[in-house]
């Protein structure tokens, strides 16, 4: 028997968001399927896989919303969830990548401390799923333009939606250095937030991987999570005369090689190995990295940056454009969890508030 999209269609708009929340997280048997949906007799009638039925699940047939947030990691997701609240009509478009996924534990976020990136993702994905006005497309969105009702999206596989107002929850891209090992160490073992994972190297040899002014003042503040520290400024040293003897005097040593590779056991590092073949033991690495914005539509539609290269927002998360909002790592050096969650809770109520008194402005003038 072929699969008769037709019923599919026709059933989607009973139960979408019961199948939403059983797609997106973990029912992937037939037999689960029909447990968890009570739609026995619908599964009869399609005597299909149900990969096949997930496919035809996660087309959006909806092509026009109310807000557009682009990225749903935990920033995305608590804009959703306000918005959601709000009774406002959501898309999220996410593509599956969060800068975070290497990270094996997440930390400094209360309730979900320890927890690994994935589960608290996921959780929040789910709850977000449950309200009905909030709809999801797993894609990456590449271009974007002003029209005269709002914007339009399109993405990497050619589908365009639009909104009346956007958020951008699309992070940022760390530029890894060409050292051997960095990359599959970055978030492991190479840090760079003490709050995030610096209580679990406490005490521990650790080395911070930077020069002149930076490599001063982390040096400085790592020091508060252990006394073992070296500084590798990876070539000839910036420091000033008094920032180093400074150092010294705090048992800080500063190690001017050039850093060749990390040795380590995934992602776990060991050693810090020079150009000259020698090599020094570590556990952890803090480094700053220089980056770039994730995705360039906040730039495509004239959002302003900052000289750092953030998404430049107000208190409220507003862009300069007008009805484009911007939250979390895209938009600010603070990336934490908590801070993400905090930044679009905030973008998703003042977004909706900015709705309310328009429509409320507009029906006065009718």
């Amino acid at each position: 028997m072929q699969f008769n999209f037709v019923i599919v269609q026709h059933s989607l708009n009973a139960f979408a968001r019961c199948l939403q929340s059983i797609i997106f997280f973990g029912v992937n048997t037939r037999r689960r399927f029909i447990k968890k949906s009570g739609l026995g007799v619908l599964a009869l009638t399609i005597p299909v896989e149900f990969e096949l039925f997930s496919k035809a699940i996660n087309m959006v047939s909806k092509k026009h919303f109310e807000v557009i947030i682009i990225g749903g990691s935990y920033s995305g997701l608590a804009a959703a969830m306000a918005l959601g609240r709000a009774l406002r009509n959501t898309l999220v478009i996410d593509s599956g990548k969060p800068c975070n996924r290497q990270t094996p534990h997440s930390h400094n976020f209360l309730t979900q401390d320890g927890k690994t990136p994935q589960e608290i993702a996921t959780l929040g994905k789910q709850q977000v799923a449950n309200y009905s006005t909030i709809h999801f497309f797993d894609g990456l969105a590449v271009n974007g333009t002003k029209t005269k009702n709002g914007f339009d999206i399109q993405t990497s596989s050619g589908e365009v939606f639009s909104a009346s107002k956007l958020v951008f929850a699309t992070g940022i891209k760390d530029l890894i250095p060409k050292i051997n090992g960095f990359k599959e160490s970055w978030g492991i073992s190479v840090l760079h937030c003490p709050y995030c994972h610096g209580y679990e190297v406490r005490n521990e040899q650790t080395g911070i991987l930077g020069n002149g002014d930076y490599g001063f003042e982390f040096s400085t503040f790592i020091s508060n999570w252990t006394p073992y520290l070296t500084l590798f400024t990876n070539g000839k040293s910036t420091l000033t005369k008094e920032q180093s003897t400074r150092l010294k005097n705090r048992g800080i040593n500063v190690i001017e090689k050039e850093v060749k590779e990390l040795n380590h056991t995934k992602g776990y590092v060991e050693h810090v190995v020079f150009n000259d073949g020698t090599k020094m033991e570590v556990k952890a690495i803090y480094s700053s990295l220089p980056f770039e914005q994730h995705c360039t539509i906040p730039e495509q539609l004239g959002c302003e940056l900052t000289e750092e290269g953030y998404i430049k927002t107000d208190d409220l998360q507003r862009v300069s454009i007008p009805n484009i909002y911007a939250c979390g790592d895209s938009t600010t050096r603070m990336r934490t969890v908590a801070n993400a969650v905090s930044m679009g809770t905030t973008a998703g109520m003042m977004l909706n508030k900015e709705f309310v008194f328009e429509n409320f402005k507009a029906t006065e003038n009718e």
